[in-house]
């Protein structure tokens, strides 16, 4: 396993200079955005004439290459939310917002290809995340998940055509969110080979979800992994529960995104499970904490978790002690 760089984490800097900046403090790989309005990576422009492979160089200059090409925003309005919600991301109406973010996720895919990155990484969306309740209209989830096969299938066609994974990052207010809804959408999509998941521990843990059980039910179906932490708050906890409402950095929430090491996550745990699940690819750090700078969390995350990474299986050993 090695350790990447999310250069979003500097999305005001240039991507040659958060580049040279990961390196030099021993990040292995990163990942770039490809969403529009990122400040670092225009896709259109990098599609054209050879600036894909100028940037695989310039990358591969500094003894690192490219994990995976994000798409969190834009990918997000292929199934919504829509409205004032998400005019941040393309003002417009719903027709306009869908075929936005369809020529996005699909444009990340001819991206990846020429850049020869296996995944793209993004979000499912959902146009109404209120069906996880199932009153007042007990078939909303349902039409939900057939939002997801009649818009997503075809753009998973394409993303194998382009020989691209597309993994979904589950978060609350997405279709996939949780253990059961990854599997599910798997499921409805007839388990396609080009969709599989982002594994984020924060984003599994404020959920309730235990992190480890979830890499030990998707398995071979996680494709990448984000390095975020997620503390809960023992102190806070009691009163608003972990879905909590209000500003990021607000000091009495009841759980706070951290860098790896500083947070609820069990990262030995983790890592040997995604090990176990035969994940031997990279784990890309991305800076959500707003407790410190991110400087401070690009020294200490590297030294955290690069001594975790397992870079060999077991060789074995068999004696009259133990034989395995």
């Amino acid at each position: 396993m090695k350790v990447g760089y999310c250069v979003v984490n500097y999305s005001e800097k240039p991507v040659e200079e958060v580049v040279q900046l990961a390196a030099g403090k021993g990040y292995e790989a990163v990942e770039i955005p490809s969403y529009g309005d990122n400040g670092q990576i225009d896709s259109v422009d990098m599609l054209k004439g050879n600036n894909a492979s100028n940037l695989r160089k310039m990358v591969e200059k500094y003894g690192l290459f490219i994990s995976a090409v994000s798409n969190h925003a834009d990918s997000l309005l292929v199934l919504g939310p829509y409205g004032v919600d998400t005019d941040s991301i393309c003002p417009g109406t719903k027709e306009e917002k869908i075929k936005f973010g369809t020529e996005s996720i699909l444009r990340s895919a001819q991206l990846a290809n020429a850049l020869e990155v296996p995944v793209v990484i993004g979000f499912t969306g959902i146009e109404n995340f209120g069906h996880i309740c199932d009153w007042p209209y007990s078939k909303g989830w349902a039409d939900e998940e057939a939002r997801f096969v009649e818009r997503y299938v075809p753009i998973l066609d394409k993303f194998r055509e382009y020989g691209v994974k597309l993994a979904f990052e589950p978060h609350p207010n997405n279709l996939i969110y949780d253990t059961w809804s990854a599997k599910r959408c798997i499921e409805i999509a007839d388990n396609h080979p080009s969709l599989g998941i982002n594994f984020d521990p924060a984003n599994i843990l404020v959920s309730g979800i235990n992190p480890e059980r979830f890499v030990y039910e998707l398995g071979s179906w996680i494709f990448a992994v984000h390095a975020k932490d997620c503390e809960i708050v023992e102190h806070d906890l009691a009163k608003p529960g972990l879905m909590m409402q209000g500003e990021w950095g607000r000091p009495d929430r009841s759980y706070r995104l951290r860098i790896p090491g500083w947070g609820s996550v069990n990262w030995k745990g983790v890592i040997t499970e995604l090990y176990k699940a035969g994940y031997d690819y990279v784990i890309s750090y991305e800076h959500e904490d707003t407790t410190m700078s991110r400087v401070d969390g690009l020294d200490k995350a590297i030294g955290y978790l690069k001594p975790l990474m397992i870079h060999a299986p077991y060789e074995g050993r068999n004696d009259k002690l133990f034989s395995m």
